[in-house]
């Protein structure tokens, strides 16, 4: 269905993105493919084919909040149009797991490409700039009748039976390998891929506990990314 084995490398008008949702920089990454695609009018001959990166797979241990609020303040300042805010909802409904956001995101490509690119957008807003817990069902069910284009019966259905489930378990093999270096990696048609694009970043401390300082910021670079992509 989802499996890539040897380089990643998507068909022509399709950028895959490997990344979580509760991760930071992957937010700037995705609202900046977006208003790339808009800028160039591009939308028709290049979509976003959402990929999981599990942090807390591959990592071994859930996200946490001190380390997202760590982040609004310096990566949220570089797109600041992305919708960000420190966590305002009750403490005990901080998302516990990404993981069924990401399964969702998965679940609507059995609809539609385009059906999983507005997903994953959305739900991404839903944690970043509206604090919604994207670990409940019935918040990701919300927000994907929200879209206006997703099938919520069918998308309610697949998360019932799972069956979607092994798609993440393959996403996060694929995620730990040297093909895949962290959340965002974009891989374009033409074989080129981009780490984190444009992006240069030190940590003051570990994670959770410090703070990122974003020392390079390029922004650019999604217009050439978009634009190489494009079918």
């Amino acid at each position: 269905m989802t499996g890539v084995e040897g380089p990643v490398r998507p068909a022509p008008g399709r950028i895959i993105v490997f990344s979580d949702i509760w991760c930071a920089f992957g937010h700037v990454a995705v609202h900046r493919l977006h208003a790339a695609r808009e800028r160039l009018g591009l939308q028709g001959r290049v979509i976003f084919d959402p990929y999981c990166f599990p942090m807390e797979l591959l990592n071994g241990n859930p996200g946490s909040r001190p380390g997202s609020d760590s982040e609004v303040p310096s990566v949220g300042a570089c797109e600041p149009d992305a919708g960000w805010q420190l966590w305002h909802g009750p403490d005990w409904l901080y998302p516990s797991s990404s993981l069924p956001a990401l399964e969702a995101v998965q679940a609507a490509k059995e609809q539609s490409l385009q059906a999983a690119e507005d997903l994953d957008r959305a739900l991404r807003r839903a944690f970043w700039a509206e604090s919604r817990c994207i670990t409940n069902h019935t918040v990701i069910l919300d927000v994907a009748a929200a879209t206006g284009g997703i099938d919520v019966a069918r998308l309610r259905a697949a998360l019932d039976d799972g069956h979607i489930r092994p798609v993440l378990t393959e996403h996060a093999r694929i995620s730990a390998s040297d093909r895949v270096l962290c959340s965002p990696h974009l891989f374009l048609p033409d074989g080129t891929n981009y780490a984190n694009p444009g992006m240069s970043v030190e940590w003051t401390g570990d994670w959770g506990v410090g703070y990122p300082h974003v020392v390079e910021d390029r922004p650019e670079i999604y217009d050439e990314i978009v634009s190489r992509s494009a079918k």
